[in-house]
């Protein structure tokens, strides 16, 4: 049974190991933290694929072994490495290198136990311990900015906890139990208004590691506040946890429970207001903050289509998949030219630098969900799996959001052009960052392999599509 979880003790005993030994290792050798934690993200994603899809639960059914968290699995672990790698340079001869790799990995294993949890009080740990490092490594640069975006999203966070702890306690009183089993046979006997009450309270609470409305405000905040090795983690891997969990509670929610109708009610919420509140940024990270905060939305159609589309749960991997190579590379070109910080030091930087430049395009292209990238057919799925579930509505507004969206990702594109003027963008005589330089090209590349070939992701064994 213990060796069902090798990938999440390998992630467990690189936090531990990181920081422990980051407080005996001089300040000049905190890079063995560093490497611990590939090691350790190397050795759980490769746990992961062996252990394949088992199609079961273990611990008493409070925790699924199926392709769900495996997805999660491969997701976090992969997506972490890629976030260690474009921060190498941000994150060498940092004093506080080791805390953050261990903070890394500690919010990693929370993801991966969050989109396993099959079990309400799993659930509730898999989120603290999702949420409560983020808090920590968005503080850890002690600007000004920093502090007040950790303030923040710990206020935020710590009302979302309470909330779905609140709903927690509900559901599990009225079922007598708290593992999703138990939930699906007692909780359609249950009264309806308490079980509403309930499943939309964990709803709003896992919406918050999601980024999504109405608890979004402190994504934009956070992405601009932060690292930009911690940004590009927390606009990514989070949500690979809190999606995967909110599609296994829609699933079990009895029909009495308008819960797909408020989810596909919020993503439609968060499309609206993700891209327009993009259009005015001017700011790079706030820029792609509020784009995370679109981008969410389309996420969250597969989600409220779970259960009634066939396809739901692989379109809404895929989707994950294209939209974190997708979004690291454009963090990775950011953490190569850390200068570069709003779109007036972009001006012209293809006369500078036109690999990286043509990697921005190519993300930009891709969040933009231009074929044949990764995000395009995300997309196409995503939307194909609501059109199943008769959410034709929620389909027609998601494809005018990416249409408004090619106002703000244009105007990005229009001044990294060599011909737009400028002097060739700020610290264009800096060399850029070589992992980083080499993350975004390898980001880049994914986001060209999950587009052709992210389709195969749906044959990959008969529960990935159930």
């Amino acid at each position: 049974m213990y060796l069902d979880l090798v990938p999440e003790a390998c992630l467990l005993g690189g936090a531990v190991t990181c920081l422990l030994g980051g407080s005996f290792l001089p300040r000049q050798r905190q890079w063995v933290a560093r490497a611990v934690a590939t090691v350790a993200l190397l050795a759980s994603l490769v746990a992961a694929l062996v252990a394949g899809v088992p199609g079961r639960t273990t611990f008493d059914g409070s925790y699924a072994l199926d392709a769900g968290t495996t997805a999660a699995r491969v997701l976090a672990a992969a997506v972490t490495l890629l976030v260690l790698a474009l921060g190498s340079r941000e994150l060498a001869g940092d004093r506080r290198e080791s805390e953050t790799c261990a903070l890394l990995l500690l919010a990693a294993l929370g993801v991966v136990v969050l989109a396993g949890a099959s079990d309400l009080l799993v659930l509730a740990v898999g989120f603290l311990l999702a949420s409560v490092p983020v808090y920590g490594l968005i503080g850890l640069d002690r600007r000004r900015v920093s502090t007040e975006a950790a303030v923040r999203t710990y206020l935020l966070g710590a009302l979302a906890g309470i909330v779905l702890l609140l709903g927690v306690t509900l559901l599990t009183a009225l079922a007598g139990g708290s593992t999703y089993r138990e939930l699906a046979d007692r909780l359609p006997a249950a009264p309806a208004a308490a079980v509403a009450v309930g499943v939309l309270a964990v709803v709003l609470g896992l919406l918050f590691e999601a980024g999504a409305v109405p608890l979004h405000p402190w994504v934009p905040d956070a992405v601009q506040g932060a690292r930009t090795t911690v940004a590009a983690f927390l606009t990514t891997v989070p949500k690979v946890g809190a999606l995967l969990a909110l599609t296994r509670l829609v699933e079990v929610a009895p029909p009495a429970v308008p819960v797909r109708p408020v989810v596909a009610g919020l993503a439609a919420a968060s499309l609206l207001l993700g891209t327009f509140a993009a259009f005015g940024q001017h700011d790079l990270r706030r820029l792609l903050g509020w784009s995370t905060v679109s981008q969410v939305g389309f996420l969250l159609l597969p989600v409220a289509a779970a259960g009634r589309s066939s396809t739901a749960l692989g379109s809404l991997v895929v989707y994950l998949a294209g939209y974190a190579v997708t979004t690291l590379s454009l963090f990775a070109v950011l953490a190569a030219l850390p200068g570069q910080r709003t779109l007036t030091d972009v001006r012209g930087s293809a006369r500078a630098h036109p690999w990286l430049s043509a990697v921005v395009v190519l993300g930009l292209l891709g969040t933009a969900g231009t074929p044949p990238t990764a995000v395009f057919l995300g997309k196409l799925l995503t939307f194909t799996a609501a059109w199943e579930a008769g959410l034709a509505w929620l389909v027609v507004v998601a494809a005018a959001a990416t249409v408004a969206s090619l106002f703000y990702l244009l105007r990005w594109l229009a001044v990294v052009l060599p011909w737009a003027g400028g002097a060739g963008a700020a610290g264009a005589g800096a060399r850029p960052g070589r992992w980083a330089s080499g993350t975004a090209a390898v980001c880049a590349a994914g986001v060209l392999v999950v587009g052709v070939g992210g389709g195969a992701v749906l044959d990959w064994g008969p529960a990935l599509v159930r």
